[in-house]
């Protein structure tokens, strides 16, 4: 039917010719399109490779930006042998053989030897160390492609041998230079919108720029010639793209998670949310960080807010996804939109810096331990007084090791219910009893039959 994305007539023209991107690939560095950084006139990248002196390198960048292109001109400019190698299907036999014909290739011509990694991520420890004693010895000059984080993913001292070259999304004005090159190779036209479209949904990846003109310049070709691309059939062509969720994204998405909802901004909370979920991450790992997020950004400013990331985390091993998204959205909403406070961590981290710096601090004697046999006789527990005891419900006196006397490692911010805590902290600091409490509120009737470890033990 004419609403098919791919009509019998258009896949078979897309059929019978390469791809565009592959057709558009630059044969010269001032073909490529974007990273002026690196291929900018008197940049780096650049330099090395018109002066044929490049080292072992990591282009390391989203799909899309140029990786593969940069090696295809690197061969065409070197006077070296290159060599192109799929980490996905190479074996450590491959990275033997390559290291066996370049030793004998400089030992006969004095030539050396360009290796091209491709997906150098998806090379496993083995087959990086087989690899690393020649790139050591500079027998092969490394020229690694990769999306994820090499710091993550290659290892140490291969990466340390390696310059690193971070290739990024391409401009939406580069990818709109880059239909223009497509629209001219295939004879077409395009209405702004559509092209405009095509750039803003691209995410800064060429080739599915491309990928997307070429289908949409085929489908344009079936109502008339020359071709006149249209904002419908660039939104046929606009393929669901998946999303590009590396293992430094998940770092980066989740910091980007956590900060838009300590900022209180729901709405971010919610996008980073769902770009999570779109992208396959654990409902468990986001229900974790919220729960943490909880006591760390919020605390008491809302002590609510715990309760509610825990049942959010509840409901996703209780009902699971796809359904659980829905107590995970309800969850980023009220913590975005809660009073923040990180007074309890800061009291955390006061306290365990204490502990290291001054450890070893001996626990008073009423607050020890006075259950055992002969605990009593070595005075332990004696002179506790029991708040549950007091008209108040409190009273003063010491619970710190002696070195700490005076030490406040907890103070109550402004926001939300912790404010309320200010004054009564004040008045218990200050030797005062509980001031929310009644006036005239009766003594406690004592029990004679309870035990004294409610009253001397570790209450």
């Amino acid at each position: 039917m004419a609403d098919d994305l791919f009509s019998a007539s258009a896949a078979d023209e897309l059929a019978r010719q390469a791809p565009l991107a592959a057709r558009l690939r630059p044969t010269t560095l001032d073909d490529v399109v974007g990273q002026e950084h690196l291929l900018g006139a008197g940049k780096p990248l650049r330099t090395l490779i018109e002066a044929d002196r490049l080292s072992s390198v990591i282009l390391w960048g989203p799909p899309g930006t140029g990786k593969t292109s940069i090696a295809q001109l690197i061969a065409h400019r070197t006077s070296k042998a290159f060599v192109a190698l799929s980490a996905v299907s190479a074996t450590v036999k491959d990275v033997r053989e390559v290291i066996a014909a370049a030793e004998e290739r400089l030992g006969h011509y004095g030539q050396g030897t360009i290796l091209f990694l491709d997906e150098v991520h998806r090379f496993n420890k083995a087959q990086q160390d087989a690899l690393l004693p020649a790139v050591e010895s500079g027998l092969i000059v490394l020229v690694g492609a990769t999306t994820e984080n090499p710091f993550f993913e290659v290892n140490p001292p291969l990466l340390s041998r390696s310059t690193l070259f971070r290739l990024q999304p391409l401009s939406q004005s580069a990818i709109r230079e880059l239909l223009h090159r497509g629209l001219t190779l295939e004879e077409a036209e395009a209405e702004p919108d559509a092209l405009d479209l095509l750039a803003e949904r691209s995410g800064g990846d060429g080739r599915h720029a491309l990928t997307s003109l070429e289908v949409a310049v085929a489908l344009a070709r079936e109502r008339s010639r020359p071709a006149t691309v249209t904002v419908t059939d660039a939104e046929a062509a606009l393929d669901t793209k998946a999303l590009r969720y590396g293992r430094d994204e998940h770092y980066d998405v989740i910091s980007a998670f956590i900060k838009s909802i300590r900022g209180s901004d729901p709405d971010a909370g919610l996008y980073w949310l769902a770009r999570m979920l779109e992208s396959g991450e654990d409902a468990r790992f986001i229900a974790r960080r919220l729960v943490i997020l909880a006591s760390e950004d919020i605390g008491n400013a809302d002590p609510m807010g715990l309760v509610i990331a825990d049942a959010a985390a509840r409901a996703v091993e209780f009902v699971g996804l796809p359904e659980a998204q829905l107590n995970l959205a309800q969850a980023v909403v009220y913590l975005a939109t809660a009073p923040k406070s990180n007074r309890s961590a800061i009291g955390l981290w006061r306290a365990q810096q204490a502990v290291r710096e001054r450890a070893g601090g001996a626990v008073p004697p009423h607050l020890r331990d006075s259950h055992y046999r002969g605990a009593t006789a070595l005075g332990h527990g004696s002179g506790y007084r029991y708040p549950h005891d007091h008209p108040s419900g409190h009273v003063a006196q010491q619970y710190l090791p002696d070195e700490l006397v005076g030490e406040r490692f907890y103070e109550p911010s402004q926001h939300g219910f912790e404010a309320q805590l200010i004054d009564r902290l004040s008045a218990w600091r200050n030797g005062g009893s509980n001031p929310e409490r009644r006036a005239g509120a009766t003594r406690a009737v004592q029990d004679p039959d309870r035990s004294t470890s409610h009253r001397h033990g570790d209450r």
